[in-house]
């Protein structure tokens, strides 16, 4: 298993535990689970771009449903997140031009 993959699914088992202790017990504090639901967003997020970036294959979450969001801006929010990856990548590779220096 790649190192970035590994990293990334040990945050995100991290995440899932955190979300489900803040919204599991007898009280749930709202800021608390907030806090966790975005954690656990942005953790789902690094998974996918991690397994992108090493494979190319779609994210394993696509077939999750997002709550409260039309399909046309999903669309647009996950066009959008596929960007950023690429441009990070493009961002993390080194050129030929850096290299021969």
């Amino acid at each position: 298993m790649s190192k970035k993959i590994e990293a990334s699914l040990k945050d995100l088992i991290k995440a899932l535990r955190t979300h489900a202790d803040a919204v599991g017990g007898s009280h749930v504090s709202l800021k608390k689970s907030q806090r966790a639901s975005a954690k656990l967003q942005s953790t789902a997020s690094a998974y996918a771009a991690a397994v992108y970036a090493k494979t190319g294959l779609d994210s394993p979450f696509n077939d999750v449903a997002s709550p409260g969001l039309e399909n046309v801006t999903l669309n647009s929010l996950l066009a959008e997140r596929d960007a950023l990856v690429v441009s990070q990548s493009k961002k993390t590779t080194p050129d030929a031009s850096s290299t021969a220096l």
